[in-house]
């Protein structure tokens, strides 16, 4: 599986950084492919490309604030979810998405 996604919050400081390094963790722990793109106040950082967007089976979307550039996601599963839900739940959050995609 591999899974993108881009985390943002309100003030683009520690809940951003925290949310996408618990999200890759999550991911890594199942095997998955992970890449997440952080848009935080110093502007985007490990941006997605076109290429990572292509191959990636889902999307994971925090919810807090607009995503900048979403609509390069449009025609992919997306899952949105609050940056503290990504920073807090991101185990349970990789289980949900498994067993979505099992399901598709």
């Amino acid at each position: 599986m591999k899974l993108i996604g881009v985390t943002s919050c309100p003030s683009g400081v520690a809940h951003t950084y925290m949310a996408a390094e618990a999200l890759e963790t999550a991911a890594k722990a199942k095997g998955w492919d992970v890449k997440i793109e952080t848009q935080g106040a110093i502007g985007i950082e490990t941006e997605l490309t076109a290429a990572d967007v292509e191959s990636a089976d889902v999307v994971v979307l925090t919810k807090d604030i607009a995503i900048k550039n979403e609509e390069r996601f449009n025609g992919k599963k997306i899952v949105r979810v609050t940056v503290t839900q990504a920073a807090k739940q991101a185990p349970e959050i990789i289980a949900k998405l498994e067993s979505m995609l099992a399901q598709a």
